[in-house]
């Protein structure tokens, strides 16, 4: 539910797991995927390339959708200072998790929120660690078959089975990992005017 006079909410990003969380709270979105250069090219370090994916995704959106709220992310995997890109295929990941085994990872997810009232942009990166038990490639090769995150940075779901693989998860908003810090993105939307359940 949405105040009639606030602006149409478009998510800037053809991501499942982010719609699945707006979807807890918004009855009326859109969702455009942006087309964007997610490579690294100025060498930029992790939590800002994280924030400039975030802004970059959202721009190319508000080029389409001039007088809509929209809402960019990104999320990035760290490992020893590396970013962790998406897997994309099996032997991949199971080398991502692999490396993993018995170290923390940081994930660090990156929104950017341009308002077209007052051109006001808002950003916000929420870092979550992941400390990773030590396991061998039997349990990585049995929880890919369950799971298949060749999608997912880092090569887990924590809303699928990803936990089995987990001491444990530091966060202060347990969304951002999925996709979005929500906890931020709805006190951004209340201050905003939006009406929220």
């Amino acid at each position: 539910m949405q105040n009639p006079s606030a602006p149409t909410i478009v998510l800037a990003s053809s991501s499942p797991y982010r719609r699945s969380l707006l979807d807890r709270f918004l009855d009326d979105y859109e969702a455009i995927s942006p087309d964007v250069d997610e490579s690294n090219g100025r060498g930029l370090a992790p939590a800002e390339l994280a924030t400039h994916l975030a802004r970059m995704k959202a721009e190319a959106v508000a080029v389409i959708a001039r007088e809509a709220l929209v809402i960019g992310a990104d999320q990035l995997a760290v490992l020893d200072h590396k970013v962790l890109g998406k897997p994309g295929d099996h032997q991949k990941a199971v080398e991502q998790l692999l490396a993993a085994s018995g170290k923390a990872v940081t994930f660090l997810t990156a929104v950017c929120i341009l308002d077209p009232i007052g051109r006001a942009r808002y950003e916000h990166t929420d870092k979550t660690t992941v400390r990773f038990r030590q396991f061998d490639r039997r349990l990585a090769e049995a929880y890919l078959r369950h799971d298949k995150p060749y999608d997912c940075a880092g090569s887990f779901k924590l809303e699928g089975a990803g936990f089995v693989l987990f001491d444990s998860v530091t966060a202060d908003d347990p969304t951002a990992l999925i996709g979005l810090p929500m906890i931020w993105v709805a006190d951004r939307l209340l201050q905003l005017g939006y009406l929220l359940p």
